[in-house]
């Protein structure tokens, strides 16, 4: 009677260690997960700032255009003229 608690302790830590062995494996897999998670984030912050740059210098381009299509209809008395009286 004695060998009986003894392997019923044994098929309890058996079980507790295929349980443990479960769960490892699944926080590996969760870890993997989670860092395709952040490679992934950070592709996105690198094409949102990318993007902002993108942005920064088409509005430079086009203020820079802007000022010269004024300067050229200044020179060419295209500008429209502000009429006497007429505050803006």
């Amino acid at each position: 009677m004695t060998d009986d608690p003894e392997n019923l302790v044994l098929r309890y830590l058996r079980r507790l260690d295929a349980k443990i062995d479960s769960l490892a494996e699944t926080q590996r897999d969760h870890g993997g997960r989670l860092t395709r998670i952040e490679v992934a984030l950070a592709g996105l912050r690198r094409d949102q700032a990318s993007d902002a740059e993108t942005l920064a210098y088409s509005s430079a381009r086009s203020d820079r255009l802007s000022t010269r299509v004024d300067r050229i209809e200044r020179r060419l008395d295209l500008a429209d003229q502000p009429e006497p009286g007429a505050s803006e």
